[in-house]
C-alpha cells in the first residue's frame, strides 16, 4: 500500500494542501497529452491505488470513479497536438500540468510532480522520479490522466477509425505505423512524431 510519507513531510514543513501531478500520452504518435492534478484527504486509503501502468484498464476505471468521489479536488487538462508540434512534447507536457493545477477548485500550495522536471510552476513543486509508485497523490493523478486520455482515444478512433486508435491508444505499434503508411497522417497526428513517413518517401 502506498504511504503518505512525502505528503506528511510537506505537511510538517507547513504546506497545507499538496497536490499530485502526472501525465499520460507523452509517447504516442497522435492525440493530446493529458495531465491531472489531484488533492487527496490526508491519510485516505483507496484500496488498489497504484501507478496506473501497473493496473488493468478495468481496475483503472474503477479507481477513477473512487478518486473523483473522494478527492478534495481534482483537475484534468491537456495540451493539443498543435501545441505539441509548436512547443515540443516536454514543454506541452509541462503546459498541460500547469493547466491542471490552475483548474483545481481548491488551490494547492505545493505540487508533487511525477518525473525529473519541476519547472515554472505557479506554486512550489518537487519532481519525484517514479513518483506514481511512491506518492498516493501522484498515483491518483496518474490514474485520472491515463483514463481520461484513453477515453479521448476512443473518441479519436470514432473520428479516424482507419488507424485503430482505440486499440493501441496512439502508440507506434506496427498496426498504427502501417495504417499511417497506407492512409497518410490525419490532423490529430503529431508532425514531430511521424517523421519516419518522410524517410519512407525518400527511400
Amino acid at each position: 500500500m502506498l504511504e503518505y510519507s512525502i505528503e506528511n513531510e510537506l505537511s510538517e514543513a507547513g504546506y497545507e494542501i499538496v497536490c499530485g501531478i502526472d501525465e499520460a500520452g507523452r509517447g504516442p504518435l497522435c492525440g493530446p497529452v493529458v495531465a491531472a492534478a489531484c488533492i487527496l484527504p490526508a491519510g485516505l486509503v483507496i484500496e488498489g491505488l497504484n501507478d496506473s501502468k501497473k493496473l488493468t484498464a478495468k481496475k483503472r476505471d474503477k479507481l477513477f470513479d473512487l478518486i473523483c468521489k473522494n478527492a478534495i479536488a481534482y483537475s484534468i487538462a491537456s495540451a493539443s497536438v498543435e501545441e505539441i508540434d509548436e512547443l515540443n512534447i516536454l514543454e506541452a507536457d509541462l503546459l498541460a500540468m500547469r493547466r491542471a493545477i490552475d483548474g483545481l477548485s481548491v488551490k494547492a500550495d505545493f505540487a508533487l510532480i511525477d518525473g525529473n522536471i519541476a519547472r515554472d510552476f505557479q506554486i512550489p513543486a518537487r519532481a519525484i522520479i517514479g513518483g506514481d509508485a511512491k506518492s498516493p497523490s501522484i498515483a491518483a493523478a496518474s490514474i485520472l490522466a491515463k483514463v481520461a486520455r484513453d477515453r479521448d482515444c476512443i473518441k479519436l478512433d470514432e473520428a479516424y477509425p482507419q488507424y485503430g486508435i482505440a486499440k493501441h491508444k496512439g502508440y507506434g505499434t506496427k498496426q498504427h505505423m502501417d495504417a499511417l503508411r497506407t492512409y497518410g497522417p490525419s490532423p490529430i497526428h503529431r508532425k514531430q512524431f511521424i517523421r519516419f513517413l518522410d524517410k519512407d518517401a525518400n527511400k
